[in-house]
């Protein structure tokens, strides 16, 4: 018989994860993109922020966790597995939504680079101005 498995989709600026949390009697696994988050990411921070709904529900060994991340830089991919184990979570167990809120770990960050506009030399830096 196949184990239950549960499944969210986090997105965070221009990256996208799916995450399968597949519960385990092991120490609890974590993949990304089949490799260790360690050799994956290039900081701990980085590490620290995915892994932080597990930290706080303590339930970080009770869940094989495989992460499928496309996209974006390391911080907007670390953003959208942390959205995507959350969801994940709460499909495992809706209580957990209070402790989760509490640290506003449930919605996602919609904060998107602004584009650059025409005339523009960024998304707002105008040439210098001269007066005559």
């Amino acid at each position: 018989m196949e184990k239950q498995s549960y499944y969210g989709l986090g997105r965070r600026k221009s990256s996208s994860a799916k995450v399968y949390l597949t519960p385990t009697q092991d120490k609890g696994k974590i993949t990304v993109n089949r490799r260790d988050p360690s050799e994956y990411f290039p900081n701990k921070i980085v590490i620290q922020d995915m892994e932080q709904p597990l930290d706080l529900t303590d339930l970080k060994k009770n869940f094989d966790i495989n992460v499928v991340v496309k996209g974006g830089g390391f911080t907007g991919q670390a953003g959208a597995i942390r959205l995507g184990i959350v969801r994940a979570l709460l499909q495992f167990n809706p209580e957990l939504k209070k402790i989760l809120k509490s640290k506003k770990l449930t919605t996602r960050d919609k904060r998107v680079k602004e584009r650059k506009k025409f005339g523009l030399y960024g998304a707002r830096r105008a040439p210098q101005f001269t007066k005559r």
